[in-house]
């Protein structure tokens, strides 16, 4: 395995809006407990984990209200405040948790603010780096309803609650529909190896300057539904480059282009420096062959 660097490296940043972040940050839905509700299945070593992050040079941090409910954004205050010069943290609205778990809509517009007000008490801030409209259902046009959910964040963003607009679970047509209307800092959509259905955003966003944000980088549940960590082609890689399967699949996302932010979750310190030590792993074009044939992207497989 390549050696964890002590620090990520300054140079490997890109733009957040107005902020420069490193490329490698760190996703706290996992710190909740099973199912992303209720309190972490190890507090103290939640806490470990996020002071871990901040030390070895994580400077993005993604979180949601509806995680636990509140349970990562008070871990993530009780770990980190008075929160570090520099630190972006990025949340999302649109969703909320009922008292057995369940996922629920929370995205009117009074809604929103209400779900961006939430995140500045849990998290004891008063502005936010960037807040994100999750949509529930990505298959359904933009149209007046989204225009006006948008409009709440513009509201928002104009009133110093959060600085910049992100986008979750989105189409291409949503962000040209919403680049009409507002500048937009980040796309976060599910994209990995396995499933690069969002490649039409992310070579939208890489040809405007817009961070992308893959989650479920290594699909879920972690690389197993879809194969990824398990599949030969990524363990060899894996043995010749001397990193693990997960590094591969995080590899390949930082290599495909240069505005794609990694936010990768975990509750261990142990899987925290594996998933930092991603920073040492190069990609050679051998090894970018050998993942094309086997996890084409859309355009190719056509």
């Amino acid at each position: 395995m390549p050696q964890q660097p002590s620090h990520l490296a300054p140079a490997d940043t890109y733009a957040l809006g107005a902020r420069r972040v490193h490329r490698i940050g760190y996703g706290a839905m996992q710190l909740a407990g099973d199912n992303v509700f209720g309190p972490p299945r190890d507090r103290d070593e939640a806490l470990r984990v996020l002071r871990a992050a901040v030390a070895g040079g994580v400077d993005h941090i993604d979180t949601a209200q509806y995680y636990g409910p509140g349970v990562v954004n008070e871990l993530i205050r009780e770990a980190l405040h008075p929160y570090p010069a520099g630190l972006a943290i990025v949340s999302k609205v649109a969703a909320r948790r009922d008292e057995n778990g369940a996922i629920l809509p929370f995205d009117q517009p009074h809604q929103l603010r209400q779900g961006i007000e939430e995140n500045l008490v849990t998290l004891g801030t008063d502005r936010l780096a960037a807040v994100n409209l999750r949509l529930v259902d990505r298959t359904a046009p933009p149209g007046p309803r989204f225009d006006a959910q948008l409009a709440e964040l513009v509201r928002a963003r104009d009133e110093g609650l959060v600085d910049g607009i992100g986008l979750s679970n989105i189409t291409r047509a949503h962000l040209l529909r919403a680049l009409d209307q507002t500048d937009i800092v980040c796309v976060q959509n599910l994209f990995n190896l396995a499933d690069q259905s969002s490649f039409d955003v992310l070579r939208e966003c890489s040809e405007r300057g817009i961070a992308f944000v893959p989650f479920c980088p290594l699909g879920w549940p972690r690389g197993v539904q879809n194969g990824i960590l398990s599949s030969g082609a990524v363990a060899g890689l894996a043995a010749r480059l001397q990193a693990t399967p997960a590094q591969i699949a995080l590899a390949w996302l930082l290599d495909l282009a240069p505005n794609i932010l990694l936010i990768p979750g975990t509750r261990t310190r142990a899987h925290l420096t594996e998933n930092l030590a991603t920073a040492a792993v190069r990609l050679d074009p051998a090894a970018r062959a050998e993942l094309a044939s086997h996890f084409p992207p859309p355009h190719a497989a056509a």
